[in-house]
């Protein structure tokens, strides 16, 4: 039940208006407020008999005080009030802002009337403390007393205030149906400060609506920003169009993605798009706190009365607030689950198109989802989207090369980049040029550190060296000439194994650029997740996210998806085995899985694969050919014949053991031959069952 703080508007009895005094009398004489009200001691509320014209009653010493008399007293004046009831009316400010409301959502005469008492009963303190003394009352006996203070017949009131009547349905005035409760408790209006404003304030009635719901301000996205949402929008467009155009009922959209992936922004944008104001139901109030579903319903109810005349969309943010915001653990059902019967008419019924966003889908009850019109997900944007949404918004704070770079990250939501631009703008003069963009970098980095992501890397160590060359990789496939397929055909599943650092992930990375597409790299701790079906639901969207982008996918570490089932042992390793190859079959782009264990890998597994190419330790032609790529490289002599002979009877030498030794050269430099040749023996020597000797020719 809502809680209604007694208004600022208290009245003193001189000012009183006379439909309020009225009510006094009622609650006092016909409905029996009287017997709580005075006793042979005197009054309960001197103020009260002083507002009643009973004063010369309330001086009179207790032993001395007649109650048969002052009864009569009370009797009399109401009598007199009821003759004079005609001329009685409500305060002008109240009665015109209620006459505006009835032509605006269709209120009848007797909506009206319980409107302006439901008000007056959280404006007026002496009319409340006079109601207190009929007690806690069920709902038949509200409708009972507001029969007899309004002077209508029950049924009629009974009728305005059911589920179906215009006040409940608009939320305006709703009557709180479980248990009983004081008069002003059991009429519950729509906002803690509804009364105050309909009261004092002669303004627009949407204005009325202020605290709860609020016109959206202009977007500063565009719907070229949604691209990798188009087929989406492609049917949602339309269908937006002809429910605007025709009237239609009953629609409603649920879109969810992650916090910052643009949603707020997207509905700003429809609305531009069909030439439709926008109204936001308020998920905090006034002072900041969170607003309950259960009045943000009442909110929304509102909204769908006030607007269902104007062009105009809703938009219902932070849905989980009504659909998911119960206890499972405890058995407490969501807001939306306790009003089912309501929540399905108004996905059914209400007038106003509404898009509701949410951050998860997770939890939402499929009779609901079934109810919406369109449900979708918008996900980060794609690369390209995010470069071009960071060269709109920030081209004079970062070059070419820093947008990039910013834009790797898969991660990065529209949000995140607005919200480091308006900080950064702010204080642009103070930072100068290249503090402008350093400054953006920390911001963007410092918020994807605390969402758990991986910060932007300024130096990614597995990028390609500028000399990278397939030739320099064992395989048993020409890896070029593969190159020069997948070109042509744009799709394929290649099945990469061999020992680490023979250049498995690397030809990835040459392969993507040979196509001219991103790459999507995933790793198998990107993927597993400890929750039941989560492994799934993260494969699934790194092949939906790579079409998305239209990238390279590289899945490494694949064995630990693709098992053989026929070992397997819990359901949870049948079900990712079979949601990879789900996803394996059903990508049209160019996908790439690796792994250093062939063995054990499931065999329906392996027959999908359209190649399998085995990445294997250098020959000694390659080793030498890339130990002079080195040095040249390091800036460095040639080696001797001595040296090029211990390089050629290194075991196990691969294109990564060279990499390790350049990043070694870093902080270690490498001057000469001798040093560069005793690096990578030791980066060999390190390998498990290796026992060559170091530092000298083998026999």
């Amino acid at each position: 039940m809502a809680f209604h703080p007694r208004s600022s508007f208290s009245r003193t009895p001189s000012d009183m208006p006379a439909t309020v005094r009225l009510w006094l009398y009622r609650l006092l004489v016909p409905l029996g407020g009287h017997r709580e009200f005075m006793n042979q001691h005197g009054f309960g509320n001197e103020a009260l008999a002083e507002a009643l014209g009973l004063g010369d009653w309330a001086g009179t010493v207790a032993r001395d005080f007649d109650l048969k008399m002052a009864r009569a007293d009370l009797r009399k004046r109401y009598q007199t009030a009821e003759h004079e009831s005609a001329k009685a009316t409500v305060p002008v400010c109240l009665s015109h802002n209620v006459s505006r409301l009835a032509q605006l959502i269709g209120l009848s005469a007797t909506d009206c009337r319980i409107l302006e008492f439901a008000v007056l009963i959280q404006i007026e303190r002496l009319l409340d403390d006079t109601a207190d003394y009929l007690g806690k009352l069920s709902s038949v006996k509200v409708f009972h007393a507001l029969s007899v203070l309004l002077d209508i017949p029950e049924h009629e009131v009974r009728t305005s205030l059911s589920v179906q009547g215009t006040l409940a349905r608009s939320g305006l005035v709703s009557i709180g149906r479980s248990g009983t409760a004081i008069v002003r408790e059991k009429l519950e209006l729509l906002s803690d400060n509804f009364a105050d404003h309909i009261y004092s304030s002669d303004a627009d009635p949407i204005c009325l609506l202020s605290e709860t719901v609020a016109p959206s301000a202009p977007p500063h996205l565009g719907l070229a920003d949604y691209e990798h949402v188009a087929p989406s929008l492609a049917v949602l467009q339309p269908y937006l169009g002809h429910a605007i155009a025709t009237g239609r009922k009953g629609v409603n959209v649920f879109l969810y993605g992650e916090p910052g992936t643009g949603k707020s922004q997207l509905a700003k944008v429809l609305a531009m798009e069909h030439d439709c104001e926008l109204f936001e139901v308020a998920s905090e109030d006034m002072e900041g706190y969170p607003v309950q579903g259960e009045l943000r319903l009442r909110a929304f109810r509102a909204a769908q009365s006030f607007f269902a005349r104007r062009r105009a969309l809703i938009v219902f943010d932070e849905a989980e607030d009504v659909f998911n915001d119960g206890d499972h653990i405890f058995g407490r059902k969501s807001t939306a689950q306790t009003r089912k019967a309501w929540i399905n008419r108004v996905l059914e019924e209400n007038a106003v198109p509404t898009l509701w966003l949410s951050n998860s889908i997770r939890g939402l009850d499929p009779a609901f989802i079934r109810r919406f019109d369109m449900v979708f997900e918008l996900p980060v944007p794609p690369r390209k989207q995010r470069e071009r949404i960071l060269q709109d918004v920030c081209s004079d704070l970062l070059d070419a090369p820093g947008i990039a770079r910013i834009a790797e990250s898969e991660v990065l939501a529209p949000a995140v980049v607005s919200k480091a631009v308006s900080v950064v703008r702010s204080i642009r003069d103070e930072l100068g040029e290249a503090g402008a963009a350093g400054a953006f970098e920390l911001l963007i980095g410092n918020t994807l550190e605390a969402q758990g992501h991986r910060p932007i890397r300024r130096n990614d160590p597995t990028r390609l060296p500028e000399f990278y060359d397939p030739a320099f990789i064992h395989a048993d496939s020409d890896l070029a000439r593969v190159a020069d397929g997948l070109m042509k055909s744009k799709s394929g599943r290649l099945c990469l194994y061999g020992p680490p650092g023979t250049g498995k992930t690397a030809y990835g990375r040459w392969l993507a650029e040979q196509l001219g597409a991103p790459l999507l790299v995933r790793r198998a701790s990107d993927l597993m997740s400890k929750w039941v079906g989560g492994s799934e639901k993260n494969i699934a969207g790194a092949f939906r996210q790579a079409e998305q982008d239209g990238a390279l996918l590289l899945i490494d570490e694949i064995d630990s998806f693709l098992q053989d089932r026929r070992g397997a042992r819990h359901s949870w390793e049948f079900s990712q085995v079979n949601e990879m190859l789900t996803q394996m079959e059903s990508f049209a782009g160019v996908f790439l899985a690796s792994t250093n264990l062939m063995e054990g890998l499931d065999q329906a597994a392996l027959r999908r694969f359209d190649l399998k190419v085995k990445f294997d330790f250098l020959t000694p032609e390659q080793a030498a050919k890339l130990m002079l790529r080195y040095c040249d490289t390091l800036a460095i002599p040639e080696p001797s014949p001595e040296y090029m002979a211990r390089l050629r009877h290194l075991p196990k030498l691969t294109p990564g053991d060279f990499a390790a030794v350049a990043r070694q050269s870093r902080f270690r430099p490498i001057t000469a031959p001798a040093a560069l040749i005793s690096a990578l023996e030791a980066e060999c020597a390190a390998k498990e069952g290796v026992r060559a000797a170091i530092g000298f020719l083998p026999a």
